[in-house]
């Protein structure tokens, strides 16, 4: 495992490398491969996009995020503009279901309602993210597949198998109903977050718990 002091300076080069991070504004630091990030930026979409940048790379375990979002004037927002703005773009959106709401406070948006498949849930949260005005967004839409557990463990276990991002021999797959847990040990957080989205894509997955280690 690299030291934290060479974590600390890939984070920084990621962050420099993404286009839509604006570097120079947030901090770095690294404790035992966790990776904390502080500062300020203009956007949530932004904060977003920092986090993701520090997660993807190699030997970082977590992220904790201090960033605040700094809105400028001319990004400010009523909350009836959000909420109008926002339930606009999820109706358009042909992959977020009908039963998918939301509501704002103070710039905060707050997904609820019911979806089938986790990439629905995704999918919402990602059409709001980018919004002028956004200052967070809490993502509570609740999953309901409607297709039958079936089968459950083999359909996940050969689908790890099959993802070329994913070394699945030390992983194991347990199912409760439509509850899916995840354990063993994984070599990247990129690969434990890989090995969870490919759970929830089986059909009749209502919930997965990621207990993989990051080795």
């Amino acid at each position: 495992m690299n030291t934290a002091e060479t974590i600390k300076d890939n984070v920084e080069q990621e962050l420099r490398w993404d286009p839509s991070v604006s570097a120079t504004k947030i901090g770095v630091s690294v404790n035992d491969g966790v990776v904390e990030l502080d500062g300020h930026v203009s956007s949530l979409y932004e904060k977003w996009a920092a986090e993701r940048a520090a997660l993807r790379v190699v030997d970082v375990t977590s992220v904790a995020s201090e960033i605040a979002v700094d809105l400028p004037f001319e990004s400010e927002r009523t909350d009836e503009d959000i909420a109008s703005a926002a339930a606009n773009h999820l109706n358009w959106n042909s992959q977020v279901p009908e039963t998918v709401k939301l509501s704002v406070s103070n710039g905060w948006i707050t997904l609820q309602g019911t979806a089938e498949w986790q990439f629905q849930k995704e999918e919402a949260a990602r059409s709001v993210r980018s919004l002028r005005g956004v200052r967070a967004v809490s993502n509570d839409i609740e999953l309901k597949p409607t297709v039958g557990p079936t089968g459950l463990k083999v359909t996940i276990e050969e689908a790890l198998k099959r993802n070329a991002q994913i070394d699945a021999k030390d992983i194991t797959v347990e199912t409760s109903g439509a509850l899916v847990i995840l354990r063993g040990h994984v070599h990247s957080l990129r690969e434990h977050d890989a090995a969870e989205h490919v759970a929830f894509c089986a059909p009749g997955v209502g919930s997965v718990t990621n207990l993989l280690a990051v080795a």
